[in-house]
């Protein structure tokens, strides 16, 4: 083939090469193709709207918990290279982020997507982020993005509110919808409820170029969608008894639970010491978290529902009432007070119902539990002990110990209630007697109970027999209580049985002898009970529960005061402030609440 033939041949081929090109480019653009809707889906962009998550507000609408805005700063490292670079010296000062941390985030975000904006900094607070917002366009590829973050002005409550903070590998990994960079709530009702606080989010489609830059919206706005606001939940909190009860609780330790004994609704849930959840939130929340973690007192421990205490001398009432239910006693049955037994203290001899529970007398209850437990039916004391303790403890759980409570209250203990198997599994089968076990006659031994228990055995007290599972939520969303929160429990026992024992709990308030003197309130009957349980080699903590007014009572509450010594002393008057708070608005006992106020952990001699 010669030179003249050969170009015509080359000719040819490249005439039908663009005869081919031609027609496809063609194709691509007027006709119908899989392809034309891929190019157009490569320069696609969405941009998510996280929906307004809803507040937290106590029973009479006050804010208890609600969004900011905040800020986080996102770093695009393709844009910062095509501007020729990014003076990361002057981006330290002007965000004030040391340069070493600096340098290793704008690292993170080029190894995480150099096309994509990467948070360099998070959750910058509106005050801070105001102060250098306008030099930001100093930096090419550093843009910002508004996010809200929660804020508890007040502080109050926050071990029942929760932690919200940003995502980890199990969230992401169980397919709820999380992708990495959100938040959801962690702990406590922010958790609980995270499906109905968080919303729904939007989106928004646009068309971007090579460089990621916004060009237009797709399809002019036709498949965006608008985020849905997440539903407000409003606690049954009371605010102001809230916050009154983390004041008389400001340096001490232990818990305060009050709740409206005919609802269950929980009115105050006081675990101190206590700290802000603003202080677990922002920029700072990694050095605020190691810093509460180290602190001895432990603040992030939820006293009043992980927190468990033996009963003490509380324990009693619920002895009597079984003995009384039971036929074993009768109120005036008289039983000696024989102190080689078992110690107490005071000056009775031979009490009856009443009188032993005003008095506290542990030989009492010693004998009570003895003629329940060993009646002397068997051929054994072991085995006489171990069918009447397997009677025992389950209508000790009716009335809630060694129970969830009906499981509303998210992280709350069971506590213990000692049976057979347990004693079995200590002791061995059929080795123990009641002489053994007899420590929990009086609220000692293996019983363990929480505050909320204790508050919740005071319900009980306060409607002579039955209560409504604890709960801390009135309405979700404006459509009211989520279902079920308003179960009725009966503990079993005859209403009439309640009576002595009601009546032994106002003489424990309101007689001279009584040991829960400093509970009184002025013009208002209070019905309680002073406990003084053990805590090893320290000192006894101090434990009052009551209920008020005697005849339709609106308010029963736990106080726990660690290793503040007698119940009487300490527990009692906080009780009496929480109650005077709570039914009359304001606090006549100033001279009681300067006590209170002035006493620190740890406690003088009183």
């Amino acid at each position: 083939m010669n030179l003249q033939e050969r170009q015509w041949v080359i000719g040819g081929i490249i005439l039908l090469m663009s005869l081919i090109f031609i027609g496809r480019l063609f194709q691509l653009q007027l006709g119908p193709s899989s392809w034309k809707d891929y190019a157009a889906r490569i320069t696609e962009e969405r941009e998510i709207i996280d929906p307004a998550r809803g507040m937290i507000l106590d029973r009479n609408g006050q804010v208890l918990l609600t969004n900011i805005p905040s800020y986080d700063l996102l770093f695009t490292p393709r844009q910062a290279r095509l501007a020729g670079g990014l003076d990361t010296l002057a981006l330290s000062q002007t965000i004030r982020l040391d340069s070493s941390k600096l340098i290793q985030a704008l690292a993170k975000a080029d190894a995480y997507a150099s096309y994509r904006p990467s948070p360099i900094l998070k959750q910058i607070p509106n005050e801070e982020y105001a102060q250098f917002s306008g030099e930001l366009w100093r930096f090419p590829g550093v843009q910002s993005k508004r996010r809200s973050i929660r804020t508890n002005s007040g502080g109050h409550a926050s071990h029942l509110l929760g932690e919200y903070r940003e995502t980890d590998r199990e969230d992401l990994d169980s397919g709820q919808g999380y992708h990495l960079g959100d938040y959801k709530g962690k702990s406590g009702l922010e958790l609980q409820w995270e499906k109905r606080l968080r919303g729904k989010r939007g989106i928004k489609y646009h068309l971007v170029d090579v460089r990621n830059d916004y060009r237009e919206p797709l399809s002019n706005g036709q498949f965006d969608s608008l985020p849905i606001h997440g539903e407000h939940v409003t606690t049954t909190l009371d605010l102001d008894l809230q916050a009154y009860g983390e004041r008389l609780m400001e340096n001490k330790r232990g818990a305060i639970v009050a709740m409206d004994p005919q609802t269950g609704e929980v009115l105050a849930l006081v675990s101190a010491p206590s700290y802000s959840t603003d202080f677990l939130s922002g920029k700072n929340r990694g050095t605020h978290y190691a810093e509460l973690l180290k602190d001895p007192a432990k603040p992030l421990f939820n006293r009043t529902m992980r927190a468990t205490y033996r009963p003490g001398s509380i324990f009693k009432m619920i002895q009597g009432l079984i003995a009384l239910d039971e036929g074993v006693i009768s109120p005036n049955s008289r039983i000696f007070c024989n102190r080689d037994i078992l110690g107490c203290h005071g000056s009775h001899s031979m009490d009856n119902l009443e009188e032993a529970i005003v008095h506290s007398c542990n030989p009492y209850f010693h004998e009570v539990m003895k003629r329940m437990v060993q009646p002397g039916d068997s051929e054994t004391i072991f085995q006489d002990a171990s069918d009447g303790l397997a009677r025992w403890s389950p209508r000790i759980k009716q009335f809630g110990l060694g129970t969830d409570l009906g499981g509303h209250l998210s992280g709350l203990r069971s506590g213990s209630v000692p049976d057979t198997a347990i004693y079995n599994r200590m002791y061995g089968s059929k080795r123990w007697a009641y002489s053994t076990i007899y420590s929990i006659s009086i609220g000692e031994g293996e019983l363990l109970t929480t505050p909320v228990h204790m508050a919740n055995l005071a319900s009980i007290m306060a409607n002579r027999g039955w209560f409504i599972t604890p709960h801390t939520v009135l309405d979700i969303g404006g459509n009211g209580k989520p279902e079920a929160l308003d179960s009725l429990v009966e503990t079993g026992v005859t209403p009439s049985a309640f009576l002595p024992i009601i009546q032994a709990m106002q003489a424990v308030v309101e007689s001279p002898q009584g040991t829960g003197t400093k509970a009184r309130v002025p013009g208002i009957t209070v019905c309680g009970k002073t406990g003084t349980v053990q805590d090893g080699d320290r000192e006894t903590h101090a434990v009052f529960m009551a209920f008020a007014p005697k005849d339709n009572p609106r308010i029963a509450l736990s106080v726990y005061v660690e290793n503040a010594g007698s119940g009487g002393d300490w527990a009692a008057p906080i009780a009496s402030l929480m109650i005077e708070q709570y039914l009359k608005g304001s606090i006549a006992q100033t001279e009681k609440e300067q006590l209170i106020l002035q006493a620190t952990y740890p406690f003088p001699e009183h």
